[in-house]
């Protein structure tokens, strides 16, 4: 598996944040980044607009976006929200299998654990 960067824009950073949260909660992304204030200029309904956003930016996995994708799309408030995955080729390997390690699901996890024997019983 390939880690990825998807590139997303959102209103402002209350959207962003909401969206960043139910990722992580789902284990959809490692880590979401929000930059809050950003200047856009775009086409829309046939005129350029101009447009303060605010940048938020997910690490995940390559399988996942799909579902990233889709879940985004059901929070966004964007007729067309921007969602664009960038591969990462490169980077620091503990890091980039830190994103793999935390982008697994819950039942993944607890397969493993039970593997290995390190679920904590109650």
């Amino acid at each position: 598996m390939g880690q990825i960067l998807v590139y997303m824009t959102a209103p402002d950073q209350d959207v962003a944040n909401r969206i960043g949260q139910t990722l992580l909660e789902n284990r959809l992304a490692a880590c979401v980044n929000i930059m809050p204030v950003a200047q856009s200029m775009y086409w829309w309904d046939g005129a350029i607009q101009r447009e303060t956003e605010t940048v938020f930016l997910a690490k995940t996995e390559d399988s996942l976006f799909e579902s990233l994708k889709t879940c985004v799309l059901g929070l966004h408030p964007y007729e067309v929200p921007c969602i664009v995955a960038m591969a990462i080729d490169q980077g620091h390997e503990p890091f980039l299998s830190w994103i793999s390690e935390q982008t697994r699901t819950l039942s993944q996890k607890d397969a493993q654990n039970e593997l290995t024997g390190q679920i904590k019983r109650s």
